[in-house]
């Protein structure tokens, strides 16, 4: 990490600009810094809420955007030639929505989405909010076991499909869960009856081919009659902000996924919280989307913010491109970006071969992970990203910590940011207790933005939340006296070598910061000796740019002797999940059968 002064006198450098005094100056006081009163001694802090929370639901957003912003684009699908005012996405939406009712689903049931980044998936979700139904969101990678385990936990009656995701074929799966659609009729929908999936009724694939057993999504649009307009407006009229509205996945990479469900008001407000932090509540913003739709990130900072303020969503490709998303952003004058690490290393990697026009971009979030100083850098630099900031949040608290546009790069890459407005965050040991400043404890966190449970799952629900209402993160965590987050590793991935604790974020970090090292992801191997040794996978900015002597070389004397990797391994690229986040799993996973180890 670079000396404060350093990397002030670098920010206002890449920034062009006098000082960060007069930036702060730009932005009004909704957007303006929140500093706690007093510095703390204590790793808790509450951030004032200098913006009021929202009652309403995702539907009311929605028809307010048409009324406040009824002609300004909503949403580009570039993929699809696809461009929608707010006017006509929610004209398209209460079609949608009056075809739901058609098919007899009643509030508060369950339609499942499994499709890639589709205008279908938009309208899908504008239109069950509309029709009081709860969305759940199902990754678009899924295969057919996965499927059949999340449809059925929570019960979903309807699903929406796309025809496919790469090489998978999404009517060949459902076709194993339900053999009936084989036996049916080309263009004739069955009404479903699976022992596997005994509450499905309706499934309704996003394609133009009528296929066997199943309903058409054009056609579940043409089903929307206008006779069925004033049940709907019953309908939504019926709709609370703290009904739930999504149901979205956990990634189950320790277990079988969980539902985290999640109610209009904790998604709207987490969104327009976050618009407000990072300026984009005067609506005249233009958001590139390459993230998936299907994630927390997505949807909730991308489909759901958007209505609040009237912004434009674009959508460059199904899946992430780094370079569509650049072409996109050239061609929509794309304002803001948004993206995890690893998307960002390859957009801005592109972005310094090719000659793009992004003179519109100014600003963005990145999330998922550790964001390295010299991506920061780079995103500023050869993107125009001089505004990007830092967000922190996970499914179950939606975003709970943002960095500020005014941020220095110290802040950006050292820290997750400042806690959102309404948010409590404190820093404990393990029996709970909150720790001093600069300790090193779980982040526990209690807000308006905590999640409503884990679908039909209690207990895991009660070993999440405390009966305080505090949420404990699973994240390991750093509180500075100015309440300025920094996440250090999860608690299941700590490395304890011979009795002392290792935090992979702190060794990644500091081997990013040799010029030669573009990405470094540490993880915990068995060790008969010692319990656990380190291992690290690099990537290097150049293939054979460095050796593992020279990373050595590098480690000694400028960190403890047990924080330097015992096994490093050189690899071009990494495992990672449909969001973009590197699975360390797999990682470790291919190093303890590289080397022989026991599990």
């Amino acid at each position: 990490m670079l000396a404060g002064r350093a990397v002030g006198r670098l920010c206002r450098h890449l920034l062009g600009q006098p000082s960060l005094v007069t930036r702060r100056a730009q932005y009004s006081l909704r957007s303006e810094r929140v500093p706690p009163p007093t510095r703390l001694t204590q790793s808790v802090v509450s951030c004032p809420g200098g913006v009021p929370l929202l009652h309403l639901t995702l539907a009311d957003a929605v028809d307010r955007a048409a009324a406040d912003h009824g002609s300004q684009t909503a949403a580009v699908f570039v993929h699809q030639d696809i461009r929608r005012s707010w006017r006509e996405i929610t004209y398209e939406a209460d079609r949608l929505a009056r075809g739901f009712l058609s098919l007899g689903l009643q509030k508060g049931d369950r339609i499942g989405i499994w499709a890639t980044n589709v205008y279908e998936w938009l309208l899908t979700q504008y239109a069950a909010a509309k029709a009081g139904l709860i969305l759940v969101h199902v990754n678009q990678a899924y295969q057919s076991r996965e499927l059949e385990y999340c449809l059925r936990k929570v019960g979903v009656r309807t699903l929406v499909a796309a025809a496919g995701y790469r090489t998978s074929d999404y009517y060949t799966m459902l076709t194993e869960l339900v053999p009936a659609l084989a036996d049916g009729e080309a263009g004739v929908p069955l009404t479903v009856r699976s022992e596997r999936l005994p509450q499905l009724r309706d499934i309704v694939m996003i394609s133009p081919e009528r296929r066997r057993g199943v309903l058409r999504f054009d056609d579940l649009l043409d089903a929307g009659m206008e006779s069925l307009s004033g049940e709907l407006e019953r309908r939504q009229a019926q709709v609370d902000c703290d009904d739930p509205c999504s149901i979205q996945f956990t990634s189950g990479t320790t277990g079988l996924p969980k539902g985290a469900t999640l109610s209009h008001h904790n998604v709207i407000n987490s969104a327009n919280q976050v618009a407000h932090r990072i300026g984009l509540e005067e609506g005249s913003a233009r958001i590139c989307l390459p993230v998936a739709l299907y994630h927390a990130f997505g949807n909730m900072f991308g489909s759901m913010l958007s209505p609040l303020h009237g912004n434009a969503l674009v959508f460059p490709s199904q899946v992430f491109d780094a370079g569509a998303s650049l072409q996109a952003t050239q061609d929509e004058r794309c304002t803001h970006m948004y993206g995890t690490p690893t998307m960002f290393v390859d957009m801005v990697n592109i972005a310094k071969q090719k000659r793009l026009d992004l003179s519109s971009l100014y600003s963005g979030i990145v999330a998922g992970a550790p964001v390295p100083f010299h991506l920061m850098r780079s995103m500023i630099e050869d993107m125009n990203m001089r505004d990007a900031v830092v967000l922190y949040g996970m499914t179950e608290a939606c975003s709970m910590a943002t960095g500020y546009p005014s941020d220095d790069l110290e802040h950006r890459c050292g820290t997750v940011g400042y806690p959102n407005n309404h948010i409590e965050v404190k820093v404990v040991d393990d029996t709970g207790a909150t720790l001093p400043i600069g300790q090193t404890g779980e982040l526990w966190v209690r807000s308006f933005s905590n999640f409503l449970g884990y679908w039909d799952d209690e207990e895991k629900t009660r070993s999440t939340v405390t009966p305080t209402g505090w949420l404990r993160t699973g994240d390991l965590a750093t509180m500075a006296s100015d309440g300025y987050v920094k996440i250090v590793g999860r608690l299941k991935d700590m490395v304890i070598r011979g009795g002392e604790n290792i935090y992979p974020t702190e060794v990644e970090d500091f081997l990013m910061s040799h010029p030669d090292v573009l990405e470094a992801h540490a993880f915990g191997v068995p060790d008969e000796r010692l319990g656990e040794e380190l291992a690290v996978w690099i990537k290097a900015r150049e293939p054979g740019a460095i050796t593992e002597q020279q990373i050595r070389s590098f480690c000694k004397g400028r960190i403890a002797h047990f924080k330097v990797p015992r096994y490093i391994r050189f690899r071009d690229d990494f495992p990672v999940t449909v969001s973009g986040k590197v699975q360390k799993f797999e990682l470790r996973n291919t190093f303890a059968r590289e080397l022989g180890l026991n599990k």
